[in-house]
């Protein structure tokens, strides 16, 4: 039932935002009712949890606030310059819903859900440190291998820089220091690598298979749209990486993950550190794009030498047995050193972040 999928969206969102929660958990009873909601949501009835509509709902309402054709909307929304009033939110929803029915459900049944959170560049940077250490050291390297970054899943590709931007650790600034995009990772304990070595990547490259162009306007809204917007320190974190790839474009290519990856790794490259990378994707893929997926990265992995190492680098959540049944996890695998860590666990959004690195079994 679509009422339901609305309030286990909700229910993700309670006690990060407020604003979200209201809305979601309002539309969800006026879909109940047959009112309005139902309109905008026509077509949707039949679509399964992991498409998420209750948060593709709520992006289509925030664009029309970011665009400026909800003002009166737009007074609830942070992100708007508006303060929210939880208590007459859904009064003031109702006329942009009706004024606008047809537009917000075409919007909603072309699009999917891309948040691609910048702030997991955190990890990934301490994880490319810690891979680039071990890799050298399973080589008998002095120096550490350069990097090839090749992300799966890479939305519009707003992780394919961590080596341009500025990480605020104890004080001190870690990567780029003189990046405008600046960071605190808010990590307890440290990647097992020196963090003062310059982490140089060579070549990078993305797919997906609903690639956002962030060098558009168009693409930059619709990224912003599905943050929180009540979660105004991750919109301005969103932003300063919108505005960091204008200056350092990487396109992403519309390909589907195991096939791209297949043709990525077709040959070693030697004295490169090649990393395939992704983050909270896996439960957005298919049983057989898993498998497919596997079976290249062994193919790979089989024609991995010292002086051409391959890693697997991934920020996913698990299953737990603690009182969350999910953890969000960095994990490393490294050929053909045998390396398999986890290397620590961390929010969703990749801040805060604790390093605590122990065999990956």
């Amino acid at each position: 039932m679509l009422a339901e999928l609305f309030l286990d969206a909700a229910r993700s969102c309670q006690g990060h935002s407020p604003l979200t929660h209201a809305l979601l958990v309002a539309a969800a009873g006026d879909l109940a009712r047959g009112g309005v909601t139902a309109r905008v949501m026509a077509g949707a009835e039949c679509d399964r949890q992991g498409t998420v509509p209750g948060l593709r709902f709520a992006g289509a309402l925030h664009r029309l606030v970011l665009e400026g054709r909800a003002p009166a909307l737009a007074a609830h929304y942070p992100t708007a310059g508006g303060e929210p009033d939880l208590r007459t939110l859904w009064d003031d929803v109702l006329p942009v819903l009706h004024e606008h029915a047809d537009e917000l459900r075409a919007a909603i049944a072309s699009t999917v859900v891309q948040t691609n959170e910048p702030g997991r560049s955190a990890p990934l940077f301490g994880g490319l440190q810690t891979a680039t250490h071990l890799a050298a050291v399973a080589a008998g390297r002095r120096t550490r291998f350069p990097v090839r970054l090749l992300e799966v899943g890479a939305s519009g590709g707003l992780n394919l820089r961590p080596h341009r931007i500025a990480y605020l650790v104890d004080g001190v600034k870690l990567g780029d220091p003189g990046s405008a995009f600046a960071l605190d990772p808010r990590w307890t304990g440290r990647p097992p690598a020196d963090l003062d070595h310059n982490l140089r990547l060579v070549r990078r490259a993305g797919c997906d298979l609903d690639p956002v162009d962030v060098t558009t306007e168009d693409g930059r809204l619709h990224l912003q749209s599905f943050v929180w917007a009540d979660q105004v320190h991750r919109f301005e974190r969103l932003r300063a990486a919108l505005d960091l790839a204008q200056l350092d474009p990487v396109p992403v290519r519309r390909a589907a993950g195991p096939e791209w990856l297949a043709e990525q790794l077709a040959r070693p490259e030697r004295d490169v550190l090649t990393v395939v990378w992704h983050s909270v994707v896996w439960q957005y893929t298919s049983p057989a794009d898993r498998a497919m997926g596997r079976a290249v990265l062994a193919d790979a992995a089989g024609r991995a030498t010292p002086m051409a190492p391959l890693a697997l680098l991934v920020y996913e959540p698990r299953r737990t047995h603690g009182a969350d049944p999910y953890q969000f996890q960095l994990l490393l695998k490294l050929w053909p050193a045998g390396v398999s860590l986890r290397l620590g666990s961390g929010a969703g959004h990749g801040i805060p972040f604790t390093w605590d690195p122990r065999p990956w079994t």
